[in-house]
């Protein structure tokens, strides 16, 4: 995780430029995503909030490609979602939750969905939000995705995660402990 001596929860001025250009760069090349925006709009949300400004650094660090899928009509709100083609890469090799990641008695991935995205200050995509990902592009179509999951669903040991096959969204269950290769998660934050 990146940041500074002073709150390891701040970029410093080095890296807000950094990021500040690579998410102005995404944004020009896919606007597709967020017709009518102005990026200068944007910029300025996002030099106000130094703390989501880190956290989408953390997306990007990870592989996530973040980008503004969703906002509101007056510009008061922009919703940054991972746009990787694939499952974010840093974010992969892991299972859904730590109830999962301490269940496992052997061979344990590093760390787990749930506990990762609250470290980087973002949430995992719900079922919908993931939906929504996809009428804007194609996405994991190699890979896969956790998305949150019901409270029902893992009480009982189960954890929810998509796809797109077949030019479709699946969705589909597994036990939280599992983890794979090309499974990963994919976060949004709203600025």
């Amino acid at each position: 995780m990146s940041g500074n001596k002073k709150n390891p929860r701040e970029l410093t001025s080095e890296q807000r430029k950094v990021i500040i250009e690579i998410l102005k760069d995404r944004f020009e090349k896919n606007m597709n995503r967020h017709q009518g925006l102005d990026w200068a709009d944007v910029q300025v949300k996002l030099e106000a909030n130094a703390d989501k400004l880190w956290s989408i650094n953390e997306m990007e660090m990870t592989g996530g490609e973040p980008d503004i899928v969703r906002h509101d009509n007056d510009g008061s709100e922009f919703v940054f979602y991972d746009c990787s083609a694939e499952s974010p890469e840093g974010r992969r090799n892991v299972c859904y939750d730590s109830a999962a990641l301490e269940s496992r008695k052997k061979f344990k991935p590093q760390d787990n969905a749930v506990d990762m995205a609250a470290a980087m200050g973002i949430g995992i995509l719900t079922e919908d939000q993931y939906r929504g990902l996809q009428k804007v592009g194609k996405f994991d179509t190699k890979t896969s995705s956790w998305i949150k999951t019901p409270e029902d669903i893992r009480k009982l040991g189960g954890a929810l995660f998509c796809d797109r096959r077949y030019d479709t969204v699946f969705v589909y269950h597994n036990g939280a402990e599992s983890y794979y290769g090309a499974r990963g998660f994919r976060g949004m934050i709203i600025v």
